[in-house]
């Protein structure tokens, strides 16, 4: 009896020293787990950190070529290549789940779109000096080129002014005119007279003046006789300047050579009535001369 009991007693220590083998080993375990756990949590909270902060370097790359970019360089194609390449990686990384995301080829990456980037800001930079250089350059010539402008327009404005002046200078000066009236004799003779009756002629005579910048040639002028009643005597033909017509007595055509020229013509009539007679002298549609008489 007593050796059974001491059998018994012996297995029960054996099952308990069992129990606390086994309650050690799962405590053991236990810790074993919940060490891992946190190991994979720290992992996985340093993989969500770095994969933040490559995304954050991505973001500074891609805005540092909006800013490039919109600066609208000649580089704008190569800027914006580059710029999609940042957005493409940034895209990738932010799909990537778990703790498989690999930081350091990623970081390579980055690493290489940034020196990438260095080179073409620069490029951006040297662009920019030059742009500014030729603005400079083009403001410069521009300036000149508006002096230069407002110079020829004040030599066109002198040209023109003096083409005027040396037109208005080489217009001939009529000058002198005169008439006189004579009742002309059976032996030719003429007898000056200012009574209507006896005149059977009239001459017209005026000088036109030196000129040495006039044209030379030929210079035909219509002389104009109105009488009292208002009608032109003499031919009575008619022409026309710049729509304007113009009825005359005779013309007279003068050869004229830069000296003093007289001129003088007689208009043949009779029945002449009394009163004021007006003489117009015509160089082509403008008067050039003008002078009135009487016959009583």
């Amino acid at each position: 009896m007593e050796n059974q009991k001491s059998n018994n007693n012996g297995i029960l220590k054996a099952l308990v020293a069992i129990l606390a083998l086994a309650l050690i080993g799962s405590i053991v375990y236990i810790f074993q787990l919940k060490s891992k756990e946190t190991e994979l949590q720290t992992e996985v909270t340093t993989v969500k950190s770095e994969k933040e902060k490559v995304i954050s370097e991505l973001e500074e790359l891609k805005t540092s070529y909006d800013k490039a970019i919109a600066e609208n360089t000649t580089m704008n194609d190569e800027l914006i290549a580059e710029r999609e390449k940042v957005v493409s990686l940034m895209e990738q990384i932010k799909k990537a789940k778990g703790n498989n995301v690999d930081i350091s080829k990623y970081k390579q990456q980055i690493a290489t779109l940034q020196t990438k980037m260095n080179d073409l800001l620069k490029q951006v930079d040297v662009l920019k000096q030059e742009n500014q250089t030729l603005t400079t350059n083009l403001d410069s010539t521009k300036v000149i080129l508006e002096d230069s402008k407002k110079y020829n327009q004040e030599l066109v404005s002198q040209n023109e002014d003096m083409a005027k002046t040396i037109e208005k200078g080489a217009k001939l000066s009529v000058l002198n005119l005169q008439t006189a009236t004579y009742k002309v004799k059976g032996s030719g003779k003429e007898v000056a007279t200012d009574k209507a009756s006896r005149v059977e002629l009239m001459r017209i005579s005026f000088t036109i003046a030196e000129n040495n910048i006039a044209k030379q040639g030929d210079k035909m002028y219509y002389v104009q006789i109105i009488d009292p009643k208002n009608n032109v005597i003499g031919d009575k033909s008619t022409t026309s300047f710049d729509g304007k017509s113009l009825t005359y007595s005779f013309t007279s055509t003068v050869k004229y050579e830069n000296k003093t020229v007289n001129v003088t013509k007689d208009l043949d009539g009779k029945d002449f009535e009394a009163g004021t007679y007006f003489v117009n002298i015509f160089d082509k549609g403008e008067l050039v001369s003008k002078s009135s008489f009487t016959l009583r």
